[in-house]
């Protein structure tokens, strides 16, 4: 009778200290998100399993083409995924032949691959603040990104984490390559 107590206790002590484990890494080291939607594509598709890495960012800050993960403001529980373009500090603005400009200078990055039809509010220049990040989806023309003034400019504070790993589907495993 005493051995099974022992072990009773002794498997509730292994069980509470991996449930305590598994809660500090999910809160506070990553956190798995899926992909919903083809605004990444052809970098990340739809039904893609993400590692987010949610503790880089408590050490440096995010990079111009970091990929992105942060909460929707107007729906809980809902989350984007989008690729920085614009950094604290700079002003941005898409003209009408869909030419991005950083800071008055064409921005040089093959992550959109078609012309941007819609500017938004980028049609103007966007002064960001010295903890905003300027989002854009990697396919440029089906993406609600920072062109919307619903989603607009991301707080540094905002932003969950970066994407890390893709997980699912198998045949797609692989680190995801930022810059």
């Amino acid at each position: 009778m005493k051995s099974i107590l022992k072990e009773i206790l002794s498997t509730s002590v292994y069980l509470l200290v991996v449930l305590l484990i598994t809660y500090f890494i999910v809160n506070f080291v990553g956190q798995r998100t899926q992909v919903v939607g083809s605004s990444m594509e052809s970098t990340l598709s739809n039904g893609d399993n993400l590692i987010v890495d949610k503790i880089t960012y408590r050490f440096q800050d995010p990079e111009r083409y970091d990929i992105i993960v942060f909460p929707y403001q107007y729906e809980k529980n809902t989350y984007y995924i989008k690729r920085i373009i614009g950094m604290p500090g700079e002003r941005v603005r898409i003209d009408g032949e869909g030419i991005i400009y950083i800071n008055g200078k064409e921005l040089n990055e093959y992550y959109g691959k078609e012309i941007i039809v819609d500017p938004g509010i980028a049609s103007q220049e966007i002064v960001l603040g010295m903890d905003e990040y300027f989002v854009m989806g990697d396919n440029r023309n089906n993406s609600t990104d920072s062109r919307d003034s619903m989603v607009g400019n991301i707080h540094k504070k905002d932003i969950l984490g970066r994407a890390w790993l893709r997980i699912w589907p198998l045949y797609k495993f692989e680190l995801l390559e930022h810059q």
